[in-house]
């Protein structure tokens, strides 16, 4: 098969190339092959790109990138359980590998794509949603009445996790983004006050929140910014509100950190990833998003907003675009054999 790879294993977007001759993947026991119609990009493929991620990945994730697609069941292996068949479309996560014409997956990751949905924004699915339903769900605890506070809310995880606190019965939905144009956005999503970071002034989403919310705070913050924000989001939290912290996009040290800015509200402080997460803690993930998210799905009620779809072989376009920061929404390939 063909697959995406990287010149001298690691280097900028222009390292990236189609590769002939790749060896196909085996439908093994409990596993499906599907052959790929579409693939979605995130900020850990550049990451993995440059030989700079976070932490060790997992074996499973493999050299070839990406762990969102969407595509044509072509094989079930012995053993497999679920319902799929071959030819029938379908969606998932994987540990790695997407960035190709097929792939071999757990029957455990996969879910059957709703009718009238394309591959495109299929692929552009499952990364943010899985990611946000684990950070208000089984990490964060979200209950219905629930005020929320969402950083980086025009991210794709942002714009996940607006809708899924909406879904969840949040009351009151904040966001911070970096344009007007992406505040209207999230507003479209579902959040009820949009804080424009670079214009906000003295009125920033701490001053909102506490405003919006009569001093009382927001009980969940997802946060994917980190550094920039950290003693801002302590003050627009509730009492024993809970931080949840999914990404650290302006950095990870925090300047003048002091314990007592927890205690003193007796917030709590977690943080998680998705990647590494094994393949038990993966599948729970899936049936919690089938039960709670995809109904709305293929219904409409949620959305993938896709900001641009590429042909494969225009990839690394695709990666510097990911890297200018300036899309609204996933970034999408579609492989053309």
């Amino acid at each position: 098969m063909k697959a995406v790879g990287i010149r001298g294993g690691k280097g900028s977007a222009d390292a990236l190339f189609i590769e002939d001759n790749v060896a196909d993947p085996v439908a093994t026991e409990g596993r499906i092959l599907v052959r790929i119609h579409s693939f979605g990009l995130n900020r850990m493929d550049i990451m993995q790109r440059e030989d700079k991620y976070p932490y060790s990945l997992l074996p499973e994730s493999g050299k070839i990138l990406g762990v969102e697609f969407s595509g044509l069941v072509e094989e079930v292996g012995p053993q497999c359980k679920s319902d799929f068949k071959v030819g029938q479309r379908c969606f998932g996560l994987a540990y790695g590998g997407a960035y190709a014409e097929k792939i071999s997956v757990s029957e455990d990751m996969l879910m059957h794509i709703p009718d009238g949905l394309s591959f495109e924004t299929a692929a552009g699915f499952p990364e943010t949603f899985f990611t946000a339903v684990q950070a208000i769900h089984l990490i964060g605890d979200l209950h219905p009445g629930q005020s929320v506070l969402i950083h980086a809310g025009s991210s794709g995880v942002g714009q996940a996790s607006i809708q899924v606190a909406r879904c969840g019965g949040a009351d009151k939905i904040f966001v911070t983004a970096g344009s007007d144009d992406k505040c209207t956005l999230c507003k479209s999503l579902g959040a009820d006050f949009a804080i424009n970071y670079r214009t906000c002034g003295d009125d920033d989403f701490a001053e909102v929140v506490h405003r919006e919310t009569d001093g009382k705070g927001v009980e969940l913050v997802i946060d994917l910014v980190g550094q920039a924000y950290w003693h801002r989001t302590t003050k627009a939290a509730a009492m024993e509100g809970r931080i949840v912290i999914v990404a650290t996009m302006s950095g990870a040290i925090v300047d003048k950190f002091s314990f007592r800015d927890l205690m003193n509200k007796r917030l709590w402080v977690m943080t998680t990833t998705l990647r590494t997460r094994p393949a038990d803690y993966q599948k729970k993930l899936r049936d919690v998003v089938i039960e709670r998210i995809l109904p709305h799905l293929a219904k409409r009620e949620v959305k993938v907003t896709v900001d641009e779809i590429f042909p494969w072989s225009e990839i690394s376009r695709a990666h510097k675009k990911m890297e200018s920061n300036s899309h609204a929404g996933k970034l999408i390939c579609n492989i053309q054999s």
